[in-house]
């Protein structure tokens, strides 16, 4: 199952809803306490559209000297199966700079339109620094209100949670992000909150964000 898992990720790129075409998407967030950058990539792999190949990376960087351990940097390939138009499973190899390798199952649970999108990520993966399993659950929604034919208002957000052997926090963030879209180039503020550890360190921080899909 394992040697099938790491296959399986290295022949993809990550993070892609059902149905949809080759697309990229990249956000820039900056504020007084960090900087961020995310990008998500996705692509069908074969002509029925049951196979997605997709990619999510990331990189974050505390401003601040006493936060500099905080930062991280993330890579992680999926290939998802998408048995249904709102159910796909997932299997994925995901590096991040602290927490190094793991190996990754996921069932991702996706409701959209026009206006909103909605997805659920439930994930057990086992890390290879550690040697141990861990839970994870991931959180998106995306609602958005056309004012004319160029111009629409933005409101969404994504939030995770991480569990180390199913019972101690690890990890956690939720992102909030409002803006307006302007001919296919999304603007507007932002605040992330952080949580590390088992008694979790809070960090948060306020700014401004760019967002474009290619």
């Amino acid at each position: 199952m394992k040697k099938i898992i790491i296959i399986t990720s290295f022949l993809t790129i990550g993070f892609a809803n059902y149905l949809q075409a080759q697309f990229t998407q990249v956000e820039i967030f900056s504020g007084f306490d960090k900087t961020e950058f995310t990008l998500y990539s996705s692509a069908p792999i074969n002509n029925e559209n049951t196979l997605s190949i997709a990619t999510l990376a990331f990189f974050q960087k505390f401003n601040k000297k006493e936060n500099v351990g905080f930062n991280e940097a993330g890579v992680q390939p999926t290939l998802f199966w998408n048995i249904h138009k709102n159910v796909s499973i997932g299997s994925s190899l995901y590096y991040n700079s602290v927490a190094g390798y793991s190996q990754r199952l996921s069932v991702k649970f996706t409701l959209k339109n026009s206006r909103i999108l909605f997805i659920v990520i439930p994930t057990v993966a086992h890390s290879e620094q550690t040697e141990t399993s861990y839970a994870e659950a991931f959180v998106q929604f995306q609602f958005n209100t056309p004012i004319n034919n160029k111009v629409s208002l933005w409101l969404s957000g994504q939030f995770l949670t991480v569990w180390d052997e199913f019972k101690r926090h690890s990890r956690s963030f939720q992102q909030w992000r409002a803006g307006v879209s302007f001919n296919g180039h999304q603007f507007g503020f932002g605040l992330d909150f952080d949580q590390y550890g088992p008694k979790p360190v809070e960090k948060s921080s306020f700014g401004a964000y760019y967002r474009k899909t290619l």
